[in-house]
């Protein structure tokens, strides 16, 4: 686990000595999110295979599913920033009662969110304008999917709590095995091996499902096995504390209200791309299924950012917080660079791994070269966004997002679809008209320096 910044020997003033922080955080972040985004992409591959509807009823069971994981974003924000900040002020056993009550929280509406995505099932792929084809097989998938939203928001919990505390790596190892089971597990059911049945796209939600409940249980034998900054015992007390939880919603509500913004925008953008049909938004689903691997490295050092700003705030060293974050961005845009490079001149041989469909493959191939171009916008909104919210400052990354999904992608993707005819085309120039109207203002906050203020 990374010490705090008290207890090194001066805080890190040489940029050597700040970019082997960053990168001693934001690498293993890196690695495991490469190596999950590389496991979706294969699940994807897979489920390509079966033909677009299936690739359609997963692209629309996706940002639903999303949608109801908001409220968790706001907790977990508020838990790594809060975790960070008592680490750095060497308050341990908040640190420890801010997981703790992180944990009972997330259990508790886990629950709830789990039965509502089951049930409701049916009327969120008719809301999402599916089509007959894709309603049936993506019903079941949607309702294998909700039955393990509650592992999925508690994993996401126990590794915000231990990333705050300066642990990259637990989560990193706990996620890549996840994922490598869900990979076999995928190959198993979606196409009948090893003597199981051949469920198609309901065998991938199955899979999914148990894989993220395997990580469920390993990361809470981390949490209650201690030695990585966080200890919570089977006798504590498991009720929550207002106290503790109304500091933790003070700095994530906006982040939650942020991601609610973002995720009914994206919704409502997916019902516009839905429009042009089971194929142009199978195309539309690989293309972002692939863009996935671009966010990589911006949230990889987004993490870094926010553990490191936090921590460095917690020790009254605001001069050092900037530097880490100045550092994190530095080397996120060199990351995105060479992204950039391969969504610009591979994406046709991309697209080719997950459909033979030339249509698809030509249509996905255009608008990653349109995104390409976005990388580095896309990569310092990530990271100086991160280190906002590790401040406390999450209200400017709501407003961004507002703004942004709303006025610029929905709104222009919708002119561009309905009134130019542009097509899929014109859904993409609207995801890059966001991207760089959120880099604007994420930036501009950052430059000003009144994050430095925010009390968590």
């Amino acid at each position: 686990m990374a010490k705090p910044l008290e207890e090194t020997e001066g805080r890190p003033r040489a940029k050597a000595e700040i970019r082997a922080r960053v990168l001693g955080l934001a690498g293993p972040a890196l690695v495991e999110m490469f190596l999950v985004s590389f496991v979706s992409m294969a699940d994807m591959m897979m489920v390509g295979r079966v033909g677009p509807a299936a690739v359609t009823s997963v692209g629309l069971t996706n940002q639903p599913m999303m949608f109801f994981q908001a409220v968790f974003m706001a907790l977990n924000v508020g838990t790594t920033a809060l975790v960070a900040r008592s680490i750095g002020a060497g308050d341990h056993r908040l640190t420890n009662e801010a997981a703790r009550q992180t944990l009972i929280f997330t259990t508790i509406l886990g629950l709830l969110m789990s039965a509502v995505a089951y049930l409701g099932a049916g009327w969120v792929m008719r809301f999402m304008g599916a089509e007959q084809d894709v309603i049936e097989i993506g019903v079941p998938y949607f309702q294998a999917m909700g039955l393990g939203l509650i592992f999925n928001t508690l994993s996401m919990a126990a590794a915000a709590a231990l990333r705050g505390a300066g642990d990259t790596k637990s989560p990193m190892t706990v996620n890549i095995t996840s994922n490598v089971l869900n990979l076999i597990g995928c190959y198993t059911l979606i196409y009948g091996h090893f003597g199981a049945p051949a469920l198609g796209v309901l065998g991938a939600g199955i899979s999914t499902t148990l894989s993220r409940a395997v990580g469920t249980v390993l990361f809470l034998y981390l949490m209650f096995s201690g030695g990585r900054g966080i200890h919570i015992g089977l006798r504590d007390k498991y009720r929550i504390d207002w106290s503790i939880m109304r500091r933790i919603f003070a700095v994530g509500f906006p982040t939650g209200i942020e991601q609610v913004i973002l995720r009914g925008g994206q919704v409502t953008f997916a019902r516009v791309v839905a429009g042009l049909g089971t194929v142009g938004f199978a195309a539309h689903q690989i293309g972002m299924n692939i863009l996935s691997l671009s966010f990589m490295p911006g949230q990889a050092f987004a993490i870094g950012a926010t553990t490191l700003v936090g921590q460095n705030l917690g020790a009254r060293d605001p001069r050092g917080a900037e530097k880490c974050a100045a550092e994190a961005r530095r080397i996120g845009l060199l990351v995105a660079g060479s992204m950039a490079v391969m969504l610009f001149f591979f994406g046709r041989y991309l697209a080719w791994m997950y459909t033979n469909d030339a249509t698809v493959m030509a249509s996905t191939a255009l608008v990653l070269k349109i995104y390409a171009l976005c990388q580095p916008a896309q990569s310092t909104a990530f990271i100086l966004a991160g280190a906002l919210r590790g401040a406390g400052d999450t209200k400017w990354p709501l407003y961004a997002t507002a703004g942004g999904v709303w006025f610029l992608r929905v709104a222009l993707a919708a002119l561009f679809i309905n009134v130019f005819d542009w097509g899929l085309v014109g859904a993409w120039l609207g995801m890059a008209g966001d991207q760089l109207g959120r880099t604007a203002v994420i930036s501009s906050r950052f430059k000003s320096g009144r994050w430095k203020l925010a009390r968590v």
